[in-house]
């Protein structure tokens, strides 16, 4: 039956563009799309897991290959998840007002989509913690897995309290968050204020990004000239602070690194996340032509609907690949061995494939707890799917996988 497979992700395609609302925006979710596998793709090809004296410890090629830092200007596109995330959010709590529909409804629906698949991960990741411990596994090692599962969280919070802000932010201008960011770094790097103030630029950075989505939502940002000035602009900004201000290239921490871009965020992240929202600015009537196109479109589709599971789960995939590889055939390159060669690079490319199959089976076994919905379903409530569109279990978009904004 070799036309079988090909008939279902055809039917599928078509189930998907028949669900698809005609005015709904694709390029966000590509956007968002684009910044989760960003994410992914960046975790995956600069963490390394390697042995020392039986301890289990975290390694980046990045620390014996600094030359490789423009590599992390692909996959460090957080900002473009909180440019996308600004503006959704806007929206959605204008629609959700217009329908009359309370704040607390409408953030209890919001959070919900980011926290339910969350608990999923803490559980399971509490039973192998335990598990491994009981079992008499180093707590080193155990900290160090357990770190990898937990650390990409911290954007979640932020993200969730920026959401929760939504109704305060989305008429600020991006300026006075960037103003903050200026602030702190001249008081951490020029005046030796005390490090712990560089966590201001927690909120304050990524302020900067979610607050100009919000100002595309209430009609601004909208030219062409916008994306463009931010573009080169953040693009300006940002080499000149690396060349001549002391700022690290790389946008994303480098294990034992004095300054990070990343934790916390410095002037040098917000002013490359600016490029990259330029970027996406100028990009969303191309990808709106090219996502007119039903396969195209459906891939993008499928992903948004699993995006959360896919970014919570796809540390825990390369650990199963890495920890079962060892165990079938001892130390493998690109796997387990030192990443301070273009060798390790080449390995680790080739293993890529096999981190997503193992992503693609967590997939399978959670993605049910991003896509649950408790109680009945009203007009306005948690239950609504986007702005004033509401879903019936068992709809085609709810089967065909179109993403709720």
């Amino acid at each position: 039956m070799p036309d079988t497979p090909r008939a279902a992700a055809a039917a599928l395609v078509h189930r998907i563009q028949a669900a698809t609302p005609p005015d709904r925006d694709r390029a966000t979710d590509a956007l968002r799309a684009f910044a989760i596998l960003g994410v992914v793709l960046g975790h995956w090809l600069v963490t390394a897991l390697i042995t020392d004296s039986g301890t289990l410890h975290g390694a980046s090629p990045l620390q014996g290959m600094p030359q490789l830092a423009p590599i992390s200007w692909l996959f460090q596109t957080l900002a473009v998840f909180f440019l996308v995330g600004g503006e959704v959010a806007a929206r959605s709590h204008t629609a959700a007002r217009a329908r009359g529909t309370a704040y607390r409804h409408w953030l209890h629906a919001r959070l919900g989509r980011l926290f339910r698949p969350v608990a999923a991960v803490l559980a399971v990741w509490a039973v192998a913690t335990a598990a491994m411990l009981a079992a008499g596994v180093g707590t080193d090692t155990v900290h160090t897995l357990v770190k990898l599962v937990l650390s990409p969280l911290w954007f979640l919070l932020v993200f969730a309290a920026l959401t929760a802000a939504t109704p305060l932010t989305a008429r600020l201008h991006p300026l006075w968050p960037c103003a903050v960011v200026v602030l702190v770094d001249v008081l951490r790097f020029g005046l030796d204020a005390p490090g712990w103030l560089g966590w201001l630029n927690l909120p304050a950075g990524w302020l900067v990004p979610y607050c100009l989505g919000a100002a595309r939502a209430r009609g601004a940002a909208h030219r062409r000239t916008t994306g463009w000035a931010l573009l080169l602009g953040g693009a300006a900004a940002t080499a000149g602070l690396i060349l001549f201000a002391g700022y690290p290239a790389s946008m994303v921490g480098v294990p034992g690194a004095a300054i990070s871009n990343l934790n916390p965020p410095t002037l040098a992240a917000v002013t490359f996340g600016l490029a990259q929202c330029g970027a996406a600015l100028l990009l969303r009537d191309p990808l709106n032509r090219a996502l007119r196109r039903p396969a195209a479109w459906a891939a993008v589709a499928l992903l948004n609907l699993s995006a959360m599971t896919v970014f919570l789960w796809h540390q825990t995939a390369m650990m199963a690949v890495t920890a079962t590889a060892w165990f079938l055939a001892g130390p493998l390159p690109g796997l387990h061995t030192l990443p301070d060669t273009p060798a390790w690079i080449l390995a680790r490319l080739a293993w890529l494939p096999v981190f997503a199959a193992a992503l693609l089976l967590c997939r399978a076994a959670f993605a049910v707890y991003e896509h649950r919905r408790p109680g009945p379903r009203r007009r306005g409530g948690p239950g609504t799917d986007g702005p004033g569109r509401v879903v019936r279990e068992g709809s085609p978009a709810r089967q065909a996988a179109v993403p709720r904004a």
